[in-house]
């Protein structure tokens, strides 16, 4: 219960498994729903709004370079048996070191890879772009959102997340290829706001800037130090 009111909380806590690839153990985080979730996604399986049942977040080399991340993702989703529709992410991060976050009933994980720190308005060349540094945000909010507010929420996560790169140091405002998934409930009163100022945005917020803030500090050399240093 929160806030006085009955809300579901559906979608389990990540779950570590592996994969054979290329003579080694690559991990994977798993998040199950017992019933299908609203979500909202960048990722390159599963992106855009719709009902997902699970979402896998796959570490891949640094060097990854295929083309065909959707069906490299579909395909790892068969191999672990996941059923229906669901999300994939890639990041060049070990999700051993996941992050999770609470705030008010919102929970938010990071995998947060900042080595292409980056100026989302900057030139940079296209090669940059490809690189897989990579910060991918999960988060459940546990009221259904309107679409709206799932894609307002999208903005607040990337905000919170900039605000602590920003934080940390480092000149940039994410890298070329983070990705952001929020889950809901698809049944109950609709929120139809998810700014930072909102019933859910504002823990959202706060959940997500914890989360990468966290995340990014394990691996930062602060960028006034590599600069002084």
């Amino acid at each position: 219960m929160i806030g006085g009111r009955n809300l579901p909380d559906v979608l389990s806590e990540p779950i570590l498994t592996s994969r054979a690839e290329d003579g080694r153990r690559i991990p994977l985080l798993v998040w199950r729903a017992d019933v299908p979730l609203r979500a909202v996604s960048s990722g390159p399986l599963g992106g855009g709004i719709g009902a997902r049942r699970w979402v896998l977040n796959a570490t891949v080399p640094m060097s990854y370079d295929r083309d065909d991340p959707a069906a490299h993702l579909a395909a790892l989703a068969a191999d672990l048996a996941l059923g229906g529709p669901g999300v994939g992410l890639l990041t060049g991060v070990d999700v051993t070191e996941v992050v999770a976050r609470t705030d008010t009933g919102v929970r938010a994980w990071a995998t947060v890879g900042l080595g292409t720190p980056m100026l989302a308005a900057a030139h940079a060349p296209a090669a940059l772009a490809q690189r897989v540094g990579t910060v991918n945000i999960v988060v459940y909010v546990p009221a259904r959102l309107a679409d709206s507010a799932l894609v307002n929420a999208v903005a607040t996560a990337t905000e919170a997340k900039t605000q602590a790169i920003t934080e940390l140091g480092l000149p940039g405002t994410g890298t070329p290829t983070d990705a952001v998934t929020v889950l809901c409930p698809v049944d109950g009163p609709e929120a139809v706001y998810g700014g930072p100022r909102s019933t859910w945005g504002a823990p959202l917020a706060r959940a997500v800037h914890a989360a990468v803030l966290a995340g990014g500090a394990r691996v930062v050399v602060p960028w006034s130090e590599q600069v002084t240093g």
